[in-house]
């Protein structure tokens, strides 16, 4: 944990010496990042869900459904 916090400490370190200009186009850049990032993890997400469905390992319905499922398990 403690190399994280130094590696964090250190990128922040950077990150002040950045006009304010430049700190604000590293944030957007950071955002943008993320947001694409998220992106793909809900693609990668969209596709397994897809491939179980597919094979049958995945079904879709009402919550009714899914509660009257969950109950015939018992």
């Amino acid at each position: 944990m403690q190399t994280k916090v130094s590696a964090l400490q250190e990128a922040l370190d950077v990150v002040e010496q950045l006009s304010p200009e430049q700190q604000e186009m590293l944030l957007e850049v950071v955002r943008h990042r993320l947001v694409e990032r998220r992106r793909d993890e809900i693609a990668r997400n969209a596709a397994e869900t897809h491939e179980a469905f597919r094979e049958g390992r995945a079904r879709y319905g009402s919550v009714e459904d899914l509660k009257r499922d969950l109950s015939a398990g018992q």
